[in-house]
């Protein structure tokens, strides 16, 4: 099949296809389509081909959209770029996801040259100087659409992945499609759905909303940056079906003045969706479905609908439509309903692998599919409940963390001898970071100190929030940081405070 979007604009010439919400701007999917032309034909003279990696640092905007569909019109890559990482951060991934050019706007030019290195970089607005060129500015080539297999690689999604070393994931054109299929079958799809686009399109969750419409006939409405408020506003006003939204972003929706719009669903990813939130959501006879996901799955794995989540307190709901997932021991062997196990996960929403990562590759994937780190169990129904994660690792406002990447850019700071690096439990977030700092020796270290330290080498959701400087730090008996004692000494340190 040619590209998703000329797909559709000959199926679908007159549907509404995108919504810039606040800004008046709307585009049918004949008039998307012709503009991603006009994209595309401009990253072609810039000597973008088939199979090339693209990257794009921005939040989420219009111009994001038409690069996404531009850039499968040529066949190359797309590679998101988290626009809150440090610079440090997009220079690795810059080099790890082998780029050949780095398209950014007004507010991530800086970052964008910071990280570039050998890579072109072009911005899709007015440049600030003469480094940058202005992609509006570039001439047109003629452009030669491809066929799509469903093994080729559509995008490569940065993930910490179940070993906390930031990877790109390869999700295959396959991959997509099969993806938005299971959500339909769970979501339910209708002509003339609407779906509010409020998360950020460097995440697999406001990535396929777009992609999602376009194979579905439906529209995107798409809002630049989430405001509880505002959000309620545009899913009322655009008569929405749904929104898919983190935890927080959910929390902070039924908190806010204006009453919770009526809409078919409400999918609540990126972190766990804690029991409270389900109860708080049932009480609003707001339709939540909450899901756990990961980018390795193209985002949902399972999703409980709301009658199944209020009625079980803790699912996550059943496996989406194709994809099996199987509760193992530390043997690998499959366990009963109501034993805990890592989660390994198959199907056709499964990545074929990491990027240029054959050892990742080797430890990730097992007999069952692909570990994926956390620990969970399937009740008797068949429903999953989802208890940890074997990495320790920190979710934030539907922010992955990775504890050891923050324990080794605080270990730089000179004055730092040791550290550890745990998630707390917090009403707003989900989970907040926090760090049990040992100094060093005679050492003079400040909590300011600490921060200017941070904010050159981790993005703002990774930077402790809690602090607590001890003599040291509690370990095991076999000599390993007990996470639970240094857990609890920090989240005292925070009470006494």
């Amino acid at each position: 099949m040619r590209d998703i979007l000329a797909t559709r604009a000959r199926a679908s010439p007159d549907t509404p296809a995108l919504v810039d919400d606040g800004r008046g701007r709307e585009w049918t999917y004949a008039e998307l389509d012709a503009a991603v032309e006009t994209t595309a034909g401009r990253l072609a003279a810039l000597g973008v081909e088939r199979g090339d990696h693209v990257g794009v640092l921005m939040e989420t905007r219009p111009a994001f959209v038409r690069l996404a569909f531009a850039l499968q019109r040529l066949g190359a890559v797309l590679v998101p770029l988290n626009a809150r990482l440090a610079p440090a951060e997009l220079r690795f991934q810059r080099e790890r996801s082998d780029l050949v050019l780095l398209v950014c706007d007004a507010d991530t030019e800086d970052d964008a040259l910071d990280a570039a290195g050998p890579t072109p970089v072009v911005t899709v607005d007015d440049p600030d100087g003469s480094a940058v060129a202005a992609l509006d500015e570039q001439d047109e080539s003629a452009v030669d659409a491809v066929e799509w297999g469903r093994d080729d690689t559509l995008a490569l999604m940065f993930t910490s992945g179940t070993t906390g070393d930031p990877k790109p994931v390869r999700l295959t054109f396959g991959n997509v499609v099969s993806a938005a299929t299971a959500s339909a079958f769970t979501l339910g799809v209708l002509p003339g759905d609407r779906w509010l686009l409020c998360l950020s399109m460097y995440h697999m969750g406001g990535l396929s909303v777009p992609l999602r419409c376009a194979l579905y006939g439906t529209t995107c409405v798409l809002q630049r940056g989430f405001d509880a408020d505002d959000a309620l506003r545009a899913l009322a006003e655009h008569d929405c079906a749904g929104v898919s939204v983190v935890p927080t972003m959910l929390r902070r929706m039924l908190r806010a003045e204006r009453d919770f719009p009526d809409v078919r669903f409400v999918l609540c990813g990126g972190a766990p969706t804690p029991a409270e939130l389900v109860a708080a959501c049932e009480r609003a006879s707001v339709p939540v479905h909450p899901s756990y996901g990961m980018t390795e799955a193209t985002s949902q794995i399972a999703t409980a609908r709301p009658a199944e989540a209020f009625a079980n307190p803790g699912t996550v709901g059943r496996p989406v439509f194709g994809t099996t997932v199987t509760v193992v021991d530390d043997a690998d062997d499959p366990v009963p309903a109501g034993e805990t196990g890592e989660l390994c996960v198959s199907g056709p929403t499964i990545t074929p692998g990491y990027y240029d990562a054959p050892e990742a590759n080797a430890d990730a994937f097992g007999p069952h599919g692909l570990r994926t780190g956390d620990v969970g169990y399937r009740d008797e129904g068949g429903r999953l409940y989802v208890l940890n994660r074997r990495s320790d690792r920190i979710i934030t406002g539907g922010e992955n963390v990775d504890p050891g990447r923050v324990a080794d850019a605080t270990r730089e700071h000179p004055a730092v001898e040791d550290v550890a690096v745990v998630g707390l439990k917090d009403d707003e977030w989900g989970e907040r970071v926090a760090a049990l700092v040992v100094p060093d020796a005679d050492a003079d270290l400040s909590r300011d100190a600490l921060a200017a330290h941070w904010a050159e080498r981790l993005a703002g959701f990774e930077r402790p929030r809690t602090v607590a400087v001890v003599d040291s730090l509690p370990r095991t008996p076999s000599g390993t940081v007990d996470r639970a004692a240094a857990r609890e000494r920090v989240a005292r340190a925070s009470e006494e405070e």
